[in-house]
């Protein structure tokens, strides 16, 4: 398997200005999700993953958003100009073009999305021949080559002009990946499931692989018109699926978001079941069959102390990093562990997929369902006891870094001693704007809302 080039020790790395956490994202037509910047980004990964050898092939993915067609186009244009070859999957979800970039043999994936946002927004998130996503260092090197003249000098003439195909069959290469990860000897005979496709990218291939191994499906969220990804459906909006689930009296309901990397599931009285509880089970499960690598899950700083109570209950250790799935697969990866996610719903599989996949975190929980032979109400209240936790985002004139506010820090220092053991303070800046985020857990939802203000106010008096 190739692996992504990393610099060399002591070699500086250029610094990113249009790559952010996950990509390239911003609103479509506008400032940088335009077709120019977009068909520089094509030529750019030609470039890169070519290195001045033999063309490189580019697997090219999207989500159902209108902007896909104009920005598909463009980067398929970047890559023909470098003589690449462009592979087009069509609608896909994201974790699909990880699998088939690594599958396929191609030196780089590319995927259009904007993944929960709203549909005039969309984004660009690039993948390496080994299905991972591009490590920091890689992405600031392509931004760098933007504007490089090498990317005109670079330009193909006559024959050696690239050229862009359709992989027709990439649909159904992905609906046979994922049933493969279920495992053989289980069935969903008679399992009905309410599957909410977000009018995303997964509106075809999440329906079809219930469907294939055998579970009543009933689908919704499944007619996109590119105008109306994740509107009032999908993971952010699980109350449309939990209704549904109810009505239908189904055991389970399954909601993605747009590029269907992310999962909520609800339980068959409507409950939501977040990302958090989802690692317990799955993580118990893993641990009965003696999968779970070093008896380890990670998550990030968000998830909940519930959570960490609950594995540490049955000898799991939890490892928590910075916000955002890459850090969990990077420090999954680092340390050799297997397991990990978010409390939004991405799950990390590794020994499954290369990046958080809806679908196939989906294949766990339901395998976890089938193999204890009980309701799903019933393992998600046993799977963890949720500590509360009170969220909020305050827009503040400026912003600092907390050590340079000390009134600030020392509210933090009173709330942390006033909760001990018991709970836990995670005050944080916004990446993109003067947002302060302020968490707080713990057994008293009244007392930890006062204290999360408490912070909040002392912040907004010192930033004047």
């Amino acid at each position: 398997m190739k692996s992504v080039e990393r610099p060399r020790s002591g070699a500086a790395v250029p610094v990113r200005k249009l790559f952010g956490t996950d990509g390239i994202r911003g609103v479509a037509n506008e400032h940088p999700m335009t077709p120019e910047i977009a068909m520089k980004v094509g030529a750019a990964v030609t470039w890169w993953a070519s290195r001045g050898g033999r063309a490189a092939r580019i697997l090219i993915g999207k989500d159902t958003r209108l902007s896909g067609y104009m920005l598909e186009t463009a980067l398929a244009a970047g890559v023909c100009a470098q003589g690449g070859r462009v592979m087009l999957t069509g609608p896909l979800p994201t974790p699909a073009i990880a699998h088939l970039v690594q599958s396929m043999r191609a030196d780089a994936g590319v995927v259009i999305s904007a993944s929960h946002n709203p549909y005039a927004d969309n984004g660009i998130k690039l993948f390496g021949p080994d299905g991972f996503k591009l490590p920091d260092a890689a992405e600031a090197e392509i931004e760098a080559l933007l504007d490089n003249p090498v990317l005109t000098s670079g330009r193909r003439i006559e024959g050696g002009v690239g050229r862009a195909e359709k992989i027709e069959d990439a649909r159904g290469r992905y609906v046979t990946f994922v049933k493969s990860t279920f495992p053989k000897h289980l069935r969903l005979d008679g399992l009905k499931v309410v599957v909410d496709g977000a009018h995303g990218a997964a509106y075809r291939v999440a329906p079809l692989v219930f469907q294939e191994l055998g579970a009543v499906v009933t689908s919704i969220g499944v007619k996109p018109n590119g105008k109306n990804i994740n509107d009032r459906h999908g993971a952010l909006h699980p109350e449309t699926v939990a209704s549904e689930v109810v009505k239908r009296k189904a055991n389970l309901g399954v909601a993605l978001d747009g590029d269907a990397d992310r999962l909520i599931v609800v339980d068959e009285r409507g409950n939501v079941v977040d990302g958090d509880a989802i690692m317990s089970i799955c993580a118990q499960r893993m641990l009965d069959e003696n999968t779970l690598a070093k008896n380890t899950v990670v998550a990030t700083v968000m998830s909940n102390l519930g959570l960490e109570r609950a594995l540490s209950a049955r000898g799991v250790k939890l490892l928590r990093t910075s916000v955002g799935d890459r850090y969990v697969v990077e420090a999954m990866r680092q340390h050799g562990y297997n397991f990990g996610g978010e409390q939004s719903g991405h799950l990390i599989f590794l020994d499954q997929a290369t990046t958080g996949d809806g679908l196939i975190a989906a294949m766990q929980v339901v395998a976890s369902l089938v193999t204890a032979g009980r309701p799903l109400s019933e393992l998600a209240a046993a799977a963890m006891q949720r500590v509360p936790q009170v969220l909020v985002n305050a827009m503040l004139k400026t912003r600092k870094p907390l050590d340079e506010l000390p009134d600030t820090r020392a509210q933090i220092k009173r709330a942390e001693a006033k909760l001990g053991r018991e709970g836990r303070v995670l005050v944080r800046w916004s990446g993109t704007e003067p947002k302060l985020r302020v968490m707080v857990e713990g057994e008293d939802e009244a007392v930890i809302r006062a204290m999360a203000d408490e912070i909040v106010e002392v912040a907004r008096r010192e930033l004047g």
